[in-house]
């Protein structure tokens, strides 16, 4: 038996994530250095740092919205050509067919037409 224990995918992904929000604050934290290096108050700062998340936030929204509307889009498109029903008969009855223009006996099997011809 072993002692050593396997991290799990959820706990990977976990620790991933973990690490590009640290990596994300600490961006932040540089940034906000900075900007107070140059002489800019701290609520200035702030007000910066809200309005880049708050635009990061609408690009991502932009794009999650775009990206539902395509697989709507898809879904519907899907769904309208699994409606069609290919082996349905547009016409009930062989004499309904047989008044269509450019009917031909030949096609449709139908040896009882007086132009079916036996090949």
């Amino acid at each position: 038996m072993s002692t050593i224990t396997h991290i799990s995918i959820a706990e990977r992904l976990g620790r991933w994530l973990g690490r590009g929000w640290r990596v994300c604050a600490h961006g932040e934290r540089r940034v906000a250095a900075w900007l107070a290096s140059q002489g800019l108050p701290v609520t200035v700062i702030a007000a910066l740092l809200w309005t880049a998340k708050l635009v990061a936030l609408g690009l991502m929204l932009y794009g999650a919205f775009w990206v539902t509307i395509l697989l709507l889009g898809m879904i519907v498109a899907g769904c309208v050509a699994n409606s069609s029903d290919e082996d349905e008969w547009l016409f009930t009855d062989i004499t309904e067919l047989r008044k269509t223009p450019g009917y031909d006996p030949n096609l449709y099997n139908d040896t009882s037409h007086e132009l079916y011809t036996d090949d």
